[in-house]
C-alpha cells in the first residue's frame, strides 16, 4: 500500500477531529486532584482504561464520519473544501466506505464489551458508547436537517464524552463541568454553522433554515454562558472542598476567557472556523491560552 493511499485513508476517517475525544481523559485529570477519588485514577491501569475509552469513541465517530460521506456525497461536491473529500472526489468507492465503516464501528465496541464480559458492574461503559452510536445515527438519519436542533446534537455529544469518562473509572464528574461542556461545544458549533452560512449555505440543509442575526445572538449567549458556568464551577462550594484549593482555581476562568475572546475574534474575522479542530491546533493565542489554562489549573490543584 503506498503513502498516498495510507494518507487518503487518514484523511477519509478524519483522524484530525479525533482531538474532540481529548475531552474523555478530564475525568481522569480530576479525579487524580480529589482526595477522595484519586486511588480511583492512580497508576496504569485507569490510564490504559481511559485510552481504550478514547480509542472506542475514535473509531465510532470515524465509522459514522465515512457513513455521512457516502450519504452526502452529492451534496459535499458543491462544498469549496468538503468536496475534496476521498469520498467526494470519487478517490475511494462508496462500497468500500462502508465496508471500513462497518468495521471501524465494531472494533469500537471491543474495549467497553471486552470490560462488561469480564466486569458486569461496568454496563455504564457499553451503554454509554451505544448511546453516542444511536445519537450519531439519529444525526445522520434527519437531524442534521433541522435548523439549530443539529447543533444541539452535536454539544449533546461532547456531553456524552465527558461521561464516558467517569464510566471508565467509576468516578464522579461535577455536573458543573458537564454543564459547561455542552455550551462550549455549542457555542463551537454554532460558530462553524455561521462560518457555514457565509461560505456555502448550500452544502448543508439545515442553513437554509438559519438566519444570521440568530447565529449571532447564539454565538454571543453561548460563549458568556460557558465563562459564567465555568467561574460558578470554580466558586461552588463543593468544588472547593472537593479539590481544598480555596478559590485559587478561579484564576483558571482568566485562560478560559482570553480563549472564547480569541476564538470570537477568529469567527469575525472570517477565519475557517468551519474546521475548529484545525483553529485549535493551528492557532498560536489558542495554543498560548491551553498552556496558560494547564499551568494554572495545576498550580491551583497542587498549591496545598
Amino acid at each position: 500500500m503506498s503513502l498516498r493511499i495510507v494518507r487518503m485513508w487518514l484523511r477519509e476517517l478524519r483522524i484530525h477531529q479525533w482531538t474532540k475525544n481529548a475531552l474523555i481523559p478530564a475525568a481522569w485529570f480530576f479525579a487524580l486532584s480529589d482526595p477522595s477519588q484519586r486511588a480511583m485514577a492512580h497508576g496504569w491501569r485507569p490510564v490504559l482504561l481511559m485510552l481504550g475509552m478514547t480509542g472506542s469513541f475514535c473509531l465510532v465517530s470515524s465509522a459514522f464520519y465515512l457513513f455521512n460521506d457516502v450519504k452526502d456525497r452529492a451534496s459535499d461536491r458543491m462544498h469549496p473544501v468538503k468536496r475534496h473529500r476521498p469520498v467526494a472526489a470519487g478517490l475511494i468507492s462508496p462500497s468500500r466506505a462502508l465496508a471500513v465503516s462497518a468495521a471501524c464501528f465494531v472494533l469500537g465496541f471491543v474495549p467497553s464489551a471486552v470490560m462488561f464480559c469480564r466486569h458486569v458492574d461496568r454496563w455504564p461503559m457499553l451503554a454509554v458508547v451505544m448511546a453516542y452510536s444511536l445519537m450519531q445515527l439519529a444525526y445522520s438519519g434527519g437531524l442534521k436537517k433541522i435548523p439549530y436542533l443539529d447543533v444541539v446534537v452535536i454539544a449533546a455529544g461532547f456531553v456524552l464524552r465527558a461521561m464516558a469518562g467517569t464510566t471508565v473509572l467509576d468516578v464522579r464528574l461535577s455536573p458543573w463541568l458537564l454543564a459547561c461542556a455542552f455550551s462550549l461545544s455549542l457555542f463551537l458549533a454554532i460558530c462553524k454553522r455561521r462560518h457555514e452560512k457565509l461560505v456555502c449555505e448550500s452544502s448543508r440543509p439545515s442553513l437554509a433554515g438559519c438566519r444570521l442575526p440568530t447565529l449571532d445572538t447564539l454565538v454571543a449567549a453561548s460563549a458568556m454562558t460557558t465563562l459564567a458556568i465555568y467561574v460558578a464551577y470554580t466558586l461552588v462550594p463543593a468544588t472547593v472542598s472537593r479539590h481544598a484549593c480555596g478559590h485559587r482555581l478561579a484564576v483558571t476562568a482568566i485562560p478560559v476567557a482570553l480563549g472564547l475572546v480569541r476564538y470570537l475574534q477568529l469567527t469575525y474575522s472570517l477565519a475557517d472556523v468551519g474546521r475548529p479542530e484545525k483553529i485549535v491546533m493551528t492557532d498560536r493565542i489558542l495554543w498560548l491560552a491551553a498552556a496558560l489554562y494547564a499551568a494554572s489549573a495545576v498550580l491551583a490543584l497542587a498549591w496545598r
